[in-house]
């Protein structure tokens, strides 16, 4: 399971959703901005305020970084 946390004005949050879908990968997608509980929860795993956070399979990665990503989806 793939999950996005995002907001509705992040340029590297469309990036990476248009990157996934590209590559066939589903994903959920959380709209920090809108949903307080869910950005509580995005700052407890990942430790900081800034989007896109990912998380993939358990693994936390922070912001759009292509190289760990594919590593993870084994794009």
């Amino acid at each position: 399971m793939v999950t996005i946390y995002s907001t509705p004005t992040c340029v590297y949050c469309k990036s990476l959703k248009e990157y996934l879908s590209q590559n066939g990968i589903q994903f959920k997608e959380i709209d920090v901005s809108q949903n307080e509980k869910e950005l509580e929860k995005m700052v407890q795993i990942s430790g900081q305020m800034g989007v896109p956070v990912i998380e993939i399979e358990g693994n936390v990665v922070i912001g759009f970084d292509k190289q760990k990503i594919d590593e993870l989806l084994k794009i």
